[in-house]
């Protein structure tokens, strides 16, 4: 089965909707089956983007991508940081 992914935009706005049935008295187990989602995604989405507004959510991906890309880019360096120090012992 695929996995199917939502955007944050789309979390957001799912969230939106499962506060405002929430507030009007239906249940936890109701509202993720509204929404779409189990309850552990339910709490999980919560725990991430709760409180958040939609241009946050999208700044908050760029920056997660950003970071994974640095990190990329320091463990390229600290490989050929390793391979110059090894090359150079051998020289010597």
């Amino acid at each position: 089965m695929a996995k199917r992914g939502y955007t944050p935009e789309q979390i957001i706005n799912k969230l939106r909707e499962a506060e405002i049935l929430l507030n009007q008295g239906a249940t936890i187990a109701a509202v993720s089956k509204k929404i779409g989602v189990s309850d552990h995604t339910y709490y999980r989405w919560r725990k991430e983007y709760g409180g958040m507004r939609v241009d946050q959510a999208r700044r908050l991906k760029e920056l997660e991508q950003e970071n994974s890309r640095l990190k990329r880019l320091v463990a390229d360096l600290s490989l050929d940081n390793a391979i110059l120090k090894e090359a150079s012992q051998g020289n010597a």
